[in-house]
């Protein structure tokens, strides 16, 4: 069952869920006061929360597990492209006060508000600039978010800027092979600041969770057709129960074909990691 926010006015401010209305998908499933999970969708730049569903296959997924998800949209620059004001990085306007991080709290807030939500597993999903900015979620709002998954996305460069009020499990997936988003790190355009590596995003994550300075190597993961299985690397001993995962996809693209049980697996990750 999919419904659409209630918008009781077309004026206030961005941060508004009145303002900027996000679809909500509820499973058959549910039931008032069975507290389901709940996962907000973020799409990457240029594309709509419509779409990732679709690129994902969310639905089908979240149905399977009684989960709630929300897909809200970013605003539009001059181009009439969405973005996530999720880091100087990536992909804002220069410039841009769009308080993304707000908005998306009042989401959570709004869907609790009105549905069973079990505060414990309540978990982002980005892709590309929607990575940035489940990143940024779990920095700013680690009180709501559980877990964050980010796929050819990126942390904020400088550690320093994130600052957690508790552990959040986060999981980066990454293609070595993204042209847009590098596996290395770099630049989402020549004159943006940098962003970290793959690996070195996770392994902030692990400084900040307070695990292991040490990954290790777990079975791999089929997760991309026509691709080699992603080598998985592990933060273990994190605190109150998370963990801090990388999946690297060998050659892996920056939006590849994703295989019939991608998103099944990262879904596993989120719900694996709940609240202690």
């Amino acid at each position: 069952m999919v419904v659409a926010a209630v918008v009781t006015s077309c004026s206030g401010s961005a941060t508004s869920v009145a303002h900027r209305p996000y679809t909500l998908h509820v499973p058959p499933s549910y039931r008032s006061g069975a507290h389901a999970p709940l996962i907000i969708l973020l799409h990457g730049f240029g594309a709509n929360g419509d779409e990732q569903a679709l690129y994902f296959g969310l639905a089908q997924v979240a149905d399977a597990h009684g989960i709630i998800f929300a897909t809200p949209n970013g605003t539009t620059n001059d181009q009439g492209k969405r973005f996530w004001n999720a880091t100087d990085a990536c992909c804002a306007p220069s410039g841009s006060d769009v308080d993304d991080s707000q908005y998306l709290a009042n989401v959570i807030q709004d869907v609790e508000s009105r549905y069973s939500v079990d505060p414990r597993r309540v978990y982002v999903l980005g892709h590309s600039n929607g990575g940035f900015m489940a990143y940024r979620m779990a920095c700013d709002h680690a009180d709501l978010v559980a877990a964050a998954v980010s796929f050819e996305g990126a942390m904020l460069n400088r550690i320093g800027d994130c600052t957690p009020a508790q552990p959040v499990s986060v999981l980066e997936v990454h293609g070595t092979g993204d042209t847009v988003i590098s596996y290395n790190g770099g630049r989402a355009s020549p004159e943006s600041p940098p962003y970290p590596s793959a690996a070195q995003t996770v392994h902030d994550w692990a400084r900040l969770d307070h695990c292991s300075p040490t990954p290790v190597s777990l079975a791999p993961r089929e997760l991309v057709r026509g691709q080699p299985a992603a080598l998985v690397s592990d933060y273990p001993g994190c605190a109150k129960g998370t963990d801090a995962q990388l999946w690297t996809i060998p050659g892996g693209g920056h939006a590849p074909g994703l295989n019939t049980t991608f998103t099944e697996q990262v879904v596993e990750f989120l719900l694996a990691h709940p609240k202690q």
